[in-house]
């Protein structure tokens, strides 16, 4: 990249400034004239003589004369404008198509960064440069060029119009800049140092912020929060005296050109005035000096501006880029180049004296040379140095010594178009992206987009964004592309991918987790007709099972005129499911209309006094338990933080009556009857007086239900799909019981058998693919996030799966499934297994042991199996 912020523009933006730069000189005769053309007004038409006056062979009195000028410079204006805003366009295009081109460039470093420089660089650091750190730039960048010539060449027009009235009044114009000029820059000198450090500051502070984020749960763990606090505190008072300092010196500065800048009006009102009186100069001429000068301020303003704006921007450009120009970086090349589809790597993978350490640390591996088949599968065991063979392997690492070939080639010199599609790498602790299960799993399968649907509506809009990606130096792949490479995957369309997808999940152990996100995920129900159809007839299915004597006690089915006691009070009172915030169980007690409902059948005051019943209940079963206990989740409608702030509502309740409470003592009082489920809490609160008024009160809410309040609840009908419940809650149609032992295993069985019946289980995975995982996977467990990173790296159908320990945190059983199921579909392909535990090995053609960074031995099995050998010792502590 670039070092000079200048060298930057003038490599991409040449021709975009040459045109600004035209504009600009075309503009300065239109400014010249618009200040000569008021002199023309005050001295010709309104003081002159000889009248009429003959202009271009016309002849004018006065009055026509006057308002010929004066349209003259109305003209002049509009003109001058009109240069005005084309220039600023084009400067705030120029500039914004710089700075995407430049985001674009330093995302590309991060790309190309060697992966252990994010031990030593943290993404707190890295993406405020990316982002806050260069958003200045692209304002900068447009007026680069364009700007101290637009402002100078003002200033020159100004002053040239000055002196062509008075010599003696130009020189007083001109005669304090060389001293600003000397000064300003001295004083700016101390302020860019200092934007350097609060640059730096920034930088820590924000790696800091990043530590606690992802280090959250080890501060609460360790009660550290205060020194953290202390810590951040410290860092924001380094920030505050630095930018103190700056605006103390920033506005010396300009207290320095303002009080300078009056100083020459001093100069045109005594001398002018002066010469006027002499008649030395006319009237007409000083009033033009005087608003020309008055407008001379703005460009010498403007340019004392663009140096401290240039002076700052230089440190940031600078110190950017030296934080993304890492010696180290991969080739551009390698990310850039495509391959052709139907590269293969066959020839087996060999390490030839390989050495790897990071820079001025010790040698992690040294002299490692074996030879990995791509056609068999190796196991890895041993000591350190297992991690580091193993990304070298998938080409994620370097060697700093020695060299990796495939065939006749350098593993090192081999573009990612090929090792990225032909190498699949699974780690310890694989990154899901914030997406779709679906996305996660296919993630591997993006290389490049493969069709792109032409003549709908959006070709012209995306031609428009493909264009200017071009003009900002950024790739013109269209996202509404088909990014997925069946070909890769050895699949020939969605559907084969689909079904080669469910098969993978059976292998990896996830096929149940899938089929579970599933049922608890939602379908459109006008997505698939036949889907919704089905899901209706499973309800059915599963109403005639439950109606069997033996069934009938496990699940309560929804009905109009029935209370649910194993729902909460919210939702029978809604009948239906709630579609966004407004009805949720959290905002009944403050929603308007639902307040309106009770109201109107007379359960106000029931509601606060069964809420001051409920809290008092909880305070005494709960207040002595400690914050956080399993029991506040599990049984609470308060939780512990919140519960001693119902200790003193309760007691006034129980003193003064429910009236006393203030409305938002009531507010919180009346939320907590919604949470009851009679059921589950029995607490006596809800009889059956109670069912019928609240029963009254569910027919009331849907008969007065506003049109504009209708689309935030779907209600239960018995022969229609609900939309905004789950899948398995509309196969339900009511609510599993409270009080039985395995109710839940039951109605699960009774929903899977009745599921596989009507072959409606890869409908559900399907849809379970779609569950959003989370930030990072977060709404995933740690053993779900390998079970898709195994999933991802299989479907790729690399010719090379090296898997790093990536199944040492599963239990013993699904270690079992999982290897055998993988080694299966790997017959005759490539693997390369890192292994937690030695003796897993024997299901491998090939072991390599590892010892103090270097292949101790290596062999079948059931030749290292020996005493003496370094593979028994493992075995032995094993």
């Amino acid at each position: 990249m670039e070092k000079s912020i200048f060298r930057f523009v003038l490599r991409y933006s040449t021709r975009q400034q040459v045109v600004v730069l035209v504009l600009t000189l075309l503009s300065f005769p239109f400014l010249y004239y618009s200040l000569e053309l008021p002199k023309q007004i005050v001295n010709d038409a309104i003081g002159g003589q000889n009248f009429p006056k003959e202009f271009f062979g016309f002849e004018f009195e006065q009055v026509p004369y006057l308002m010929l000028l004066s349209g003259m410079f109305l003209v002049l204006v509009v003109i001058n404008g009109v240069f005005k805003f084309r220039i600023n366009t084009l400067k705030g295009r120029l500039g914004e198509r710089m700075l995407r081109r430049l985001r674009y460039e330093l995302y590309i470093r991060v790309l190309r960064f060697p992966l252990p420089r994010f031990r030593k660089v943290s993404q707190g650091e890295i993406i405020p440069m990316i982002t806050a750190e260069v958003e200045p730039l692209g304002g900068f960048i447009g007026d680069s060029i364009a700007l101290p010539v637009f402002q100078g060449g003002t200033l020159l027009v100004y002053l040239v119009f000055i002196f062509m009235q008075d010599p003696i009044l130009g020189a007083a114009a001109v005669s304090l800049y060389p001293f600003q000029g000397w000064l300003i820059p001295r004083l700016q000198r101390k302020v860019n140092q200092l934007g350097k450090q609060r640059v730096r500051a920034m930088r820590q502070i924000s790696d800091r912020i990043g530590e606690s984020v992802s280090g959250v749960s080890e501060i609460h763990a360790h009660d550290t929060s205060a020194w953290h606090l202390a810590d951040i505190a410290h860092r924001y008072g380094d920030v505050y005296d630095i930018r103190f300092e700056i605006f103390q010196r920033k506005f010396f500065i300009k207290f320095l050109n303002n009080f300078i800048n009056q100083l020459t009006p001093f100069f045109f009102y005594s001398i002018g005035g002066y010469l006027v009186i002499k008649g030395s100069i006319s009237f007409g001429s000083l009033v033009a000096v005087l608003a020309a000068y008055k407008d001379l301020a703005g460009p010498w303003k403007e340019l004392l501006d663009y140096y401290q704006a240039k002076e700052d921007i230089r440190i940031k450009y600078e110190q950017v880029i030296e934080q993304f120009d890492v010696p180290e970086l991969m080739p551009a090349a390698l990310l850039a180049s495509d391959a052709d589809p139907n590269t293969r790597l066959t020839a087996p993978m060999v390490f030839s004296n390989v050495g790897f350490g990071e820079e001025n640390g010790p040698k992690i591996l040294d002299g490692v040379s074996c030879t990995l088949p791509l056609d068999g599968h190796t196991a890895l065991v041993g000591g350190a140095g297992r991690d580091e063979f193993a990304m070298l392997a998938a080409r994620l690492l370097m060697p700093t010594a020695g060299r990796i070939r495939v065939g006749d080639q350098d593993l090192s010199h081999l573009p990612e178009a090929v090792t990225g599609r032909r190498i699949a790498y699974v780690g310890q602790n694989s990154y899901m992206f914030t997406a779709s299960l679906r996305d996660n799993l296919y993630y591997g399968l993006r290389h490049r987009p493969l069709t792109l649907e032409e003549g709908d509506d959006r070709a012209a809009e995306r031609l428009r964004r493909a264009k200017e990606a071009k003009e900002a130096g950024n790739t013109d792949f269209s996202l509404d592309a088909d990014w997925i490479d069946y070909v890769s995957a050895g699949c020939d369309g969605p559907e084969s991918l689909r079904k080669r997808t469910l098969a993978i999940l059976g292998m990896v152990d996830l096929a149940d987790d899938v089929y579970r996100l599933g049922l608890n995920g939602t379908l459109e129900n006008d997505t698939n007709e036949d889907v919704v159809t089905r899901i209706l007839e499973a309800r059915a299915a599963l109403r005639a099972e439950l109606a069997q004597p033996s069934m009938r006690s496990l699940v309560e089915i929804w009905h109009p005129e029935r209370f649910n006691n194993n729902a909460t009070v919210a939702e029978n009172l809604l009948f239906g499911s709630p579609v966004g915030p407004v009805f949720s169980v959290d905002a009944m007690a403050e929603n308007a209309y639902v307040l309106e409902v009770l109201q109107k059948v007379d359960l106000t005051r029931d509601f606060l006094t069964m809420g001051v019943q409920v809290a008092r209940t909880m305070i005494e079963l709960f207040a002595d338990l400690p914050p956080g206990h399993q029991f506040f989740e599990q049984f609470s409608f308060i939780s512990s933080e919140e519960l001693p702030d119902f200790q003193p509502m309760v007691a006034k309740a129980d003193k003064d009556g429910v009236d006393s409470l203030k409305p938002e003592e009531k507010r919180r009082m009346m939320a907590l009857p919604f949470k009851l489920i009679p059921a589950r809490h029995r607490l006596g609160l809800i009889d059956d007086g109670m069912e019928r008024r609240l029963l009254e009160a569910r027919h009331t809410f849907a008969r007065d239900l506003p049109d504009s309040l209708r689309a935030s609840v779907e209600f239960f009908v018995e022969d229609r799909y609900n939309t905004a419940s789950t899948i398995q809650d509309n196969i339900l149609f009511g609510k599993v019981a409270y009080g039985q032992a395995q109710t839940g295993g039951k109605v699960g069985r009774l929903v899977a058998q009745v599921i596989d019946e009507l072959q409606l289980r890869e409908t559900i995975q399907e849809i379970g693919l779609d569950h959003y995982v989370g930030v990072s996977g977060s709404r995933l467990s740690r053993v779900q996030r390998q079970k898709v990173a195994l999933a991802r790296a299989l479907l790729k159908n690399p010719d090379l799966l090296v898997i790093n320990e990536a199944t040492a945190g599963l239990d013993g059983a699904s270690q079992t499934r999982i290897h055998d199921a993988i080694l299966e579909e790997r017959k005759g392909k490539g693997v390369v297994w890192v292994l937690h535990r030695p003796s897993m090995a024997r299901r491998f053609a090939q072991t390599l042991v590892l010892r103090s960074g270097q292949i101790a031995e290596h062999g079948s099995y059931q030749e290292l199996d020996k005493p003496g050998t370094v593979m028994h010792e493992l075995l032995a502590a094993e």
